[in-house]
């Protein structure tokens, strides 16, 4: 009966949804309706204080002179500076050319051949969660890579990107490696526990010990969504003719079997070198100042590069040693071929680009997030958690940058928390969550459009309502059950990571 109930509230979710414009006229309307409600807003003077320091933030009317201004002489700004659109298009030349040279689904038959069946969907689900460590490359990668295994698994590939993407999104506060999000959160909290009058030390792992548990809580659980809720609403979905699915087990010639192996060995050789050069303190990868790795480095800002080479270096070595690639030519065609399904991706990007940068200048993102955490004072224990996860939960769908985020509220959360007891690090975890679980149906994350561009490689006729339908299980069940889990830990008393108590004092 629950099974029946929840597939119709799905279904129609999923029809008002497709009901919705193409997704860059989505975006379109969504600047037009900020623009409209920045003058409303500023009309009625709504307004937010600041706790920490007493400043005021105005809504800002954009459609004055002195907006309309900075709308035509910064468009163009906002698209090209888009964090988004540089990584993606960098990271697909290299993805391209692993792809098109035939090197991913020779190494992706490789690896389904010798997995045992049960255990490919959760290691696929785990490998996607720890993959939140390299930063914004897991949202890309790891759903085309699930959709080419999903292919050899006899599934659809469109469920396999909407798995893969829920595990990376959902599991963006959970992981067993430290990485880049650890360093931009500690960051922030850092900097807002200096309005709190006390001793405490904090660090950068501090959550380490609640993370690394909460990945193996939520693999199981994104599993028994993929097997009894999306594969199953995928299974009679049409494929285009014209995308190559085939199933059947394809036999590689020697020389591609010596192609395959040679690839791999080079790829190899070039991650040892990587992490070999980052070793030395004075690497030209680390922050030059600091000697950070994480943290402002020329190796993160320099991912989308390094991505780029780490799958170029198998995909030329593969296609010139089994005669894919056979003058320079024939590696111009590939790069081009790589990149022609991403005109629609553009396109949505540049609408995507200046709503964000509408909802930055006007100030409504900020006002709400001030006015929703002033709901949550003089809260203590369980109701102050529920409170946080889903207050945070809910700015998300607004303001899909964490760093942005946690930079408002940590100010006004971290001395608040610390006010009542609570350590830094675990009001940290609790603020992780919420951002983490609304983070795969947020149109705010540019990554969505992505995934939509990626689905209609499979099916052109692929609408955003039926990716969000389908992704919405993964938000609700994952944080419900997230949530609880935290209360629990709570209620224990267990600290969150090493030097990171639940409560001051402890």
């Amino acid at each position: 009966m629950m099974k029946r109930i929840s597939i119709n509230i799905l279904t129609r979710v999923e029809r008002a949804g497709n009901k919705l414009p193409d997704p860059s006229m989505l975006f379109f309307l969504l600047c037009l309706i900020v623009l409209g409600l920045s003058w409303v807003l500023s009309l009625f003077n709504v307004q937010a204080t600041q706790p920490t320091n007493n400043k005021t933030i105005h809504v800002v009317n954009l459609l004055n002179w002195e907006g309309l201004t900075k709308i035509l002489t910064e468009t163009i700004n906002n698209f090209v500076t888009f964090p988004a659109l540089g990584m993606v298009l960098v990271v697909m030349i290299g993805m391209g050319l692993a792809e098109k040279t035939g090197y991913f689904e020779h190494l992706l038959h490789s690896v389904v051949d010798k997995t045992p069946h049960k255990l490919v969907l959760p290691f696929l689900i785990l490998i996607s969660i720890l993959g939140n460590a390299a930063g914004g490359a897991a949202p890309m990668i790891m759903p085309m890579l699930t959709a080419m295994i999903f292919i050899k698994l006899g599934y659809h590939p469109i469920s396999g990107l909407i798995m893969s993407y829920a595990a990376v999104e959902v599991g963006y506060g959970a992981n067993l490696i430290i990485g880049l999000d650890d360093a931009l959160s500690f960051s922030f909290t850092q900097s807002a526990l200096k309005l709190f009058e006390g001793d405490i030390s904090i660090n950068v792992a501090m959550n380490w010990f609640f993370m690394s548990i909460s990945t193996f809580l939520l693999v199981p659980i994104i599993y028994i969504l993929a097997k009894k809720v999306t594969i199953p609403r995928f299974q009679n979905l049409s494929i285009d003719k014209d995308t190559d699915v085939s199933v059947d087990k394809k036999t590689f010639t020697t020389q591609e079997g010596k192609a395959l192996l040679w690839s791999n060995w080079m790829l190899v050789l070039w991650l040892v070198c990587i992490v070999v050069i980052a070793i030395p303190k004075h690497s030209f990868l680390r922050n030059n100042e600091t000697g950070q790795l994480l943290v402002d480095s020329p190796l993160m800002n320099g991912f989308g590069v390094i991505l780029l080479i780490t799958f170029a270096i198998p995909g030329i070595i593969y296609g010139i040693k089994s005669g894919k690639i056979q003058n320079s030519k024939s590696l111009g065609k590939i790069l081009t071929q790589s990149m022609s399904d991403m005109s629609s991706f553009i396109i949505v990007i540049f609408f995507a680009a200046q709503l964000l940068a509408f909802f930055d200048w006007s100030h409504i993102g900020q006002v709400i997030a001030i006015n929703g955490a002033k709901l949550l004072q003089h809260q203590s224990g369980v109701t102050l958690i529920i409170g946080l996860i889903l207050l945070t939960a809910t700015i998300n769908i607004f303001m899909g940058s964490a760093s942005a985020k946690w930079g408002i509220l940590a100010p006004i959360f971290i001395p608040m928390f610390a006010t009542l007891g609570f350590h830094p690090a675990f009001t940290q975890m609790v603020y992780r969550i919420g951002d983490s679980i609304t983070n795969p149906i947020t149109p705010m994350i540019p990554y969505l459009p992505f995934l939509l561009t990626v689905a209609r490689k499979y099916n052109k006729k692929i609408a955003l309502g039926t990716l969000i339908a389908n992704l919405l299980p993964y938000s609700i069940i994952g944080g419900l059950i997230w949530t609880i889990f935290m209360i629990i830990w709570y209620l224990l008393g267990i600290p969150v990571g090493p030097g990171g108590p639940i409560h001051l004092g402890d």
